[in-house]
């Protein structure tokens, strides 16, 4: 069994994502982190405890970053893809448990401490919290088994800007140093999540199972679909972005990886966030990740299907 910390910014996608980490049989989740992104790093916590409860799991959530490390919020907000409250205005009730009171980032560094060479973190937000933790303690990036990163967008265009990639437009900084630390990374961005397709009509044989989490996560969906129509009339699903980071850190095969040095733009006007690779050899540095670009999504949304209600 995998140990794993998930690092979210709970909206629509990170909701489907815990599901399928918490009903993977190949993962143990040690605790899910949660930053600012979709929405203020308060409303992930809460989100995350929501869904969490309609698992039926104890899963400690730890709240981290409220703010990228070195500038103001560049990410406006995302009411029109999640919702109101990030997860298609589903929000019946506030959740019952609380949160820890630690510091995302100390828990990261406490987990890979704790079991070295063990804890595979999935980032599917921001990578503030796992920047932030390497700060603390850089000697966790020889310590920890692997970093599954959802963000970026390599080979493609951007989803937030015609350049970059939402998670890491985000806070770009943050990218850039865990980019650069030399920790095993590998890299799920859109070149291979945008040709994953949850289709409208499977929603309903979640609500049929007549389960708390399959009405919650259908409901929201649904809401996710009908952003997504609004961008890419006709077709009829949505990507599944922060789900294939999970696949990806359960079973590998999902993907094609080519190792890559990829660095991130922190300082152009119309390329902020862009994640730029390069396959040749960069002088002084080899490839610092790998990156996905092919994607059996097929047999990806098998497996997913499978797991997450």
């Amino acid at each position: 069994m995998k140990k794993i910390v998930l690092d979210v910014d709970t909206g629509i996608d990170d909701s489907l994502a815990i599901a399928y980490a918490v009903h993977s049989p190949e993962l143990e989740v040690l605790g899910v982190t949660t930053c600012f992104g979709n929405v203020t790093v308060e409303e992930a916590t809460r989100n995350t405890l929501v869904v969490l409860e309609h698992l039926d799991s104890k899963v400690p959530v730890i709240p981290g970053a409220a703010k990228p490390l070195f500038r103001d919020p560049t990410k406006g907000n995302t009411t029109y893809i999640h919702g109101d409250d990030g997860i298609g205005n589903t929000l019946a009730a506030e959740p019952q448990r609380q949160a820890l009171t630690e510091h995302a980032a100390n828990f990261i560094v406490e987990q890979v401490r704790r079991h070295p060479k063990q804890v595979t973190i999935i980032t599917v937000g921001t990578l503030t919290n796992l920047a932030l933790a390497i700060m603390k303690a850089p000697e966790i990036v020889g310590l920890v088994d692997k970093v599954v990163i959802m963000g970026g967008a390599v080979t493609v265009h951007g989803n937030i800007t015609p350049s970059a990639e939402a998670n890491i437009y985000a806070d770009p900084e943050a990218a850039e140093y865990v980019f650069r630390s030399g920790i095993s990374i590998t890299l799920v961005g859109l070149d291979v999540t945008m040709k994953t397709l949850l289709p409208l009509e499977e929603l309903q044989s979640w609500r049929d199972k007549n389960t708390r989490i399959g009405h919650l996560l259908a409901d929201m969906t649904e809401f996710y679909i009908g952003a997504y129509e609004d961008f890419y009339p006709g077709i009829g699903g949505c990507a599944l972005h922060d789900p294939l980071a999970v696949g990806v850190a359960i079973n590998p095969d999902f993907v094609k990886t080519v190792p890559m040095h990829v660095q991130v733009d922190v300082e152009g006007v119309h390329s902020l966030g862009r994640t730029v690779g390069d396959l040749r050899s960069i002088p002084g540095s080899g490839p610092n990740m790998d990156v996905c670009i092919e994607v059996d999504a097929d047999r990806f949304l098998k497996h997913f299907l499978s797991r997450v209600v």
